[in-house]
């Protein structure tokens, strides 16, 4: 499956909805980023029920920013509107299809509760 490219303007819409959506912030440059994307790219075409999209941090670094990107490549996991996973780093294939199963597990109503609980 081919992965979005996402901007500023399209970011919002891309992780608001319902389902698992992976997001990788990455630039050219960055040379752990472009060994990740060939792992991403294989794991998008192994799980075409997910959204999978790229951030390139060089022409999108207002939504870098805005996302506290300090560490590139970073992968953030969005389920059903929820921010769920970030963290800097270059996953292993093997790693990667571990964190998709364990956000497909994830009870989203208990995660929203939770949520509420720490905001009152």
């Amino acid at each position: 499956m081919t992965t979005m490219n996402l901007t500023i303007e399209t970011f919002g819409a891309a992780t608001r909805g319902d389902g698992i959506v992976l997001v990788d912030f990455w630039a050219e440059w960055c040379g752990p980023c472009r060994a990740f994307a060939a792992v991403y790219e294989a794991a998008s075409d192994r799980h075409p029920d997910i959204a999978f999209a790229k951030v390139d941090t060089e022409a999108q670094r207002e939504l870098a920013a805005a996302h506290r990107i300090t560490s590139i490549p970073t992968l953030m996991v969005v389920r059903d509107g929820v921010l769920v996973y970030k963290e800097p780093g270059a996953l292993p294939a093997a790693q990667l299809e571990l964190l998709i199963e364990k956000a497909r597990e994830l009870d989203m109503d208990d995660i929203r509760r939770q949520i509420a609980e720490t905001e009152n």
